[in-house]
């Protein structure tokens, strides 16, 4: 933007000592608005290009969203028109539905442990790959990054634990003594949700995968040059304080497909432990908003399942963002 662009932008208002923080903070947000749309009005025929664009993505995903938090608020089973029933539903989730509190309660495991696991070993193998040869290199990239794109492939997991003794885990147990019957791995209650998250962590090589092979190869070499003028030492110190820092933006796109595909678990569980499975061992909340809007056909009550899962992957989010912005401080 020029000078003479910029001195036509509103100028920020004097802010007085005996004013409260609010007031401080509401002032400055005003600013800011008049300011992006004094930017946004010298800047039309840019958003004339953008507008194509813009209202595609406004129909299909910005509509659904805020479509989904009106229908949250209402009884809504499709064959009628929606009726208004305020906090009904997030009441009935929260404080009536065990069920979807056993889905939270599985959810955050998976997520806990398949989400920074499944994170740190695909940028792990990622640095790994990175120093192969080119021809190597490619070939790794494919076999690390099938199982994220072999759709239902896991399937075969089934085989490996199946509850007799012709499984593979069965047989093997039996063979060394360990047990003497086989084990019911997906209908036991204590075996359902570690070997999903066994089979979730196989998956777990994504897109983000990607993300940090494309981040290491555009890592500038000359600043490693400049760091060992400046005293770093070793690989470690290399990559806390150069290469990290060189591919925050990557980062933060492998960590935001990592959260929605720790939260968003559904069809392992399902297709492995049943739909339900055993005393709901393996219930997400995904599974638990197929239950209530595919089955049901309680979409107003579906909708409210989706609102809290939205806001819980902001919340993770946004502290995701905080952990990366202390990268190579």
């Amino acid at each position: 933007m020029t000078k003479e662009k910029e001195a036509t932008l509103p100028k920020l208002p004097e802010i007085k000592g005996n004013e409260t923080y609010l007031q401080k903070y509401f002032i400055l947000r005003k600013h800011k608005a008049q300011v992006a749309w004094r930017k946004m009005k010298m800047n039309k025929n840019c958003y004339l290009f953008l507008a194509p664009y813009a209202i595609l993505f406004a129909m299909f995903f910005l509509y659904p969203v805020v479509a989904s938090i009106f229908y949250s608020f209402t009884y809504y089973n499709i064959l009628q028109p929606p009726r208004f029933i305020g906090l009904n539903n997030y009441i009935s989730l929260l404080l009536e539905d065990d069920i979807f509190l056993i889905g939270v309660k599985n959810t955050f495991i998976i997520a806990l442990i398949t989400g920074p696991l499944g994170y740190i070993m695909s940028f792990i193998f990622a640095w790994m790959i990175n120093e192969l040869p080119r021809m190597i290199r490619s070939v790794a990239v494919v076999i690390f990054y099938a199982p994220s794109i072999a759709g239902n492939c896991f399937v075969i997991f089934s085989v490996f634990f199946r509850g007799d003794a012709y499984g593979y885990a069965n047989a093997f147990l039996m063979n060394l003594g360990i047990t003497d019957n086989p084990i019911y791995w997906f209908t036991d209650p204590r075996y359902m949700l570690p070997i999903c998250m066994v089979v979730i962590l196989w998956m777990s090589l994504g897109t983000g995968f990607l993300s940090f092979v494309a981040g290491l190869q555009g890592v500038d070499t000359s600043l490693f040059e400049a760091g060992a003028i400046d005293g770093v030492r070793n690989r470690w110190q290399e990559l806390w304080y150069i290469t990290l820092p060189s591919m925050k933006p990557m980062l933060m796109f492998g960590a935001v497909m990592t959260i929605t595909t720790s939260f968003g678990v559904a069809d392992v569980t399902m297709q492995l432990c049943g739909f339900p499975s055993t005393d709901y061992a393996a219930r997400t909340i995904v599974a638990h908003l197929i239950d209530y809007g595919q089955q049901r056909f309680e979409m107003g009550y579906a909708c409210g399942i989706a609102a809290i899962l939205f806001l819980m992957m902001i919340l993770c989010n946004k502290a995701i963002q905080a952990l990366l912005r202390r990268v190579g401080t």
